[in-house]
């Protein structure tokens, strides 16, 4: 089979032909169909990200395809049929080995590109803003880095859940996305006082932080007493450092989430979320804004467009 593989960290990675992988116990085979793009793969590619595989390795956190094998003890799925999958990476190859109670089942109604864009970012968004920080109809939502992967789908899903949503982002452009996504009041970090104009509609009682660094900042100061503050990833590059005495003053609580880390300890709260949000698609609640899809010769080409921020939503290679 055809796999794009990081062979060295930090250097590109590059097209090889592999084996076709066998799937062990408790794991199935799945033939790529489309794999969604994450910043993480950067990071990953760079040899920078908290949870690194042994090299070489294929990028791709986020898979939809049909299932062409079965591992021993694999009962609740058939071959050929239609899935999605958080692996953590392995993505962008033909092929590829995940454990199966990972596997979540597509609607009918669902493509692949779809699938695959719908994982991350929208189940992110889901279990940072319902079951971490418990966001409540009437209260207001402060999204950061609100046109970009998950940042979009805080946004659409705030507004779903009954808040008044802020979203920030850079431009008149990203900015239009994320109105049309659901947003109800806009704030252009290039050249908007973020802590003033968030204190100007009332202050924020829940932050859903992607960016991190000055930003974290300003927003950490825009917060109403009893907020909760989510930390989502460092986009901008810079790790924040939080004043204690800052939360103390205001009882706020700063809530990391990370939501790989689920596959590991907590497998129920991925999948549930899940379904959950696949329930939401079918109705016709959410859509997922896949701003760029590339075939799978220019999968250099897809991870710029998020080096490079040109992208809004997701971006999708299809095999």
């Amino acid at each position: 089979m055809r796999a794009y593989q990081v062979i060295e960290f930090g250097k590109p990675a590059e097209f090889a032909e592999t084996d076709i992988p066998t799937p062990g116990a408790g794991q199935v085979l799945i033939r790529t169909n489309a794999c969604a793009l994450n910043f993480a793969d950067l990071l990953m590619i760079k040899g920078t990200y908290q949870v690194l595989p042994p090299l070489p390795f294929s990028p791709g956190m986020e898979v939809a395809g049909e299932i062409a094998a079965l591992g021993d003890g694999v009962t609740n799925l058939d071959i050929g049929a239609r899935v999605a999958v958080y692996g953590g990476n392995g993505g962008l190859a033909e092929y590829g080995v995940f454990d199966a109670n990972l596997c979540v089942a597509l609607p009918d109604e669902m493509d692949f590109p779809t699938a695959a864009a719908f994982q991350v970012a929208y189940s992110t968004s889901h279990v940072a803003l319902d079951y971490r920080a418990g966001l409540k109809s009437g209260e207001t939502l402060l999204v950061l880095g609100a046109a970009g992967g998950v940042g979009l789908t805080a946004v659409e899903l705030g507004a779903q859940m009954g808040a008044t949503v802020i979203a920030a982002a850079r431009g008149a452009d990203k900015l239009a996305v994320a109105k049309a996504h659901g947003a109800h009041h806009l704030i252009d970090t290039d050249t908007d006082d973020l802590r003033e104009v968030v204190k100007s509609l009332g202050g924020a009682d829940v932050v859903y932080d992607p960016v991190g660094g000055d930003l974290f900042k300003a927003a950490l100061r825009a917060c109403n007493p009893e907020a909760r503050v989510l930390t989502i990833g460092f986009a901008s590059g810079d790790v924040p450092q939080i004043a204690a005495n800052h939360i103390l003053v205001k009882n706020i609580t700063v809530i990391g989430f990370y939501w790989g880390g689920y596959v590991n300890f907590k497998p129920e709260v991925l999948t549930d979320s899940l379904s959950a949000l696949f329930a939401m698609y079918k109705d016709g609640r959410i859509k997922p804004h896949i701003s760029h899809q590339l075939p799978f010769d220019d999968t250099a080409d897809a991870l710029e467009l998020l080096r490079s921020r040109k992208s809004t939503g997701k971006v999708v290679v299809t095999l």
